[in-house]
């Protein structure tokens, strides 16, 4: 198979690696680095998420950080919303687009959630009619897609059953999260090639994190399988608390790096990207986890 033309890649930078953060981190700092990424020419940024602040603290503020950005024409500012009230309170900050979650592995579904894949599934209907009603587009994602930190490996048919689900109930793409970043590329493929079956593969997405090194390679897998959507991180930001140490998410830099040699058009410019990292990183008092961007620094 030809690789695609053109990548979309989707940050969840300022959700999914800032929630990981030990410290607060600032609206006005929250704001700057979703401005930052929208310059670099991201078109997608997942800003915020709308949870209850006792269960992820750093991801209060959200609304506050919808209201202060600047909305770049072109650019998709999107929420993570666990459940109803989470997709109201969205609605109510002029968000245009939600994300929901399940996962392929229903020992990680009760341990993370407190509830069965179905119970999950069934706990989206009412924000799917919600949002259908307002004309929100919602994405899904689907955790565990490659492996579970309590029940190993995961069946690829299992993964392409909840994927089912979520595409029914109305989601108009679903991400494939490599919650643990245990995959390799040959089931990378594999995974792709049984939940491809079943659905269209301009519907799926790869989200890949870099526990053991295998996020670039898996993201190469998953091209030559036809996906041209991914989920990175500015930076690298946000970890794997299921794997001490780890880095977690792959850095949107890397991501970047490999496209633009590959000759993939992606609407990104790296310098700038890079710049929007370095920022982050120094408000967080931290380093970099982008290869590509201490490479280029050094």
């Amino acid at each position: 198979m030809n690789l695609p033309q053109h990548v979309r890649l989707v940050e969840v930078g300022p959700r999914d690696g800032l929630q990981n953060e030990k410290q607060p981190v600032s609206v006005a700092d929250k704001v700057r680095l979703s401005d930052d990424l929208s310059a670099a020419g991201l078109s997608y940024i997942e800003v915020g998420s709308f949870v209850s602040p006792k269960w992820v603290p750093q991801m209060a503020g959200s609304a506050e950080v919808f209201a202060g950005i600047q909305h770049t024409p072109g650019v998709v500012y999107a929420a993570l919303t666990p459940n109803l009230k989470g997709f109201e309170a969205a609605a109510s900050a002029g968000v245009k687009e939600v994300a929901v979650f399940a996962a392929a592995s229903e020992a990680f579904s009760q341990k993370n959630i407190n509830c069965s894949i179905a119970e999950s599934l069934e706990r989206f209907v009412p924000v799917m009619e919600a949002a259908r009603a307002q004309g929100i587009s919602v994405r899904g994602y689907v955790s565990c897609v490659l492996g579970c930190p309590y029940e190993g490996e995961v069946a690829p048919a299992q993964v392409a059953a909840v994927s089912r689900e979520l595409l029914a109930m109305g989601c108009y793409e679903v991400s494939l999260g490599d919650t643990i970043g245990v995959g390799t590329a040959g089931k990378t493929r594999q995974l792709f090639e049984v939940v491809g079956r079943d659905i269209p593969r301009d519907r799926l997405a790869g989200h890949f994190h870099d526990t053991y090194g295998q996020a670039l390679a898996n993201i190469y897998a998953s091209l030559l399988e036809g996906i041209a959507v991914f989920d990175s991180s500015i930076a690298g930001l946000g970890g794997c608390p299921y794997a001490k140490g780890a880095t977690g998410n792959v850095a949107t830099e890397d991501v970047v790096y490999l496209l633009n040699g590959l000759g993939i058009h992606t609407g990104i410019d790296l310098d700038k990207l890079i710049a929007a990292g370095q920022r982050i990183c120094e408000a967080l008092g931290k380093t970099t986890s982008s290869r590509v961007a201490k490479a280029m620094a050094g």
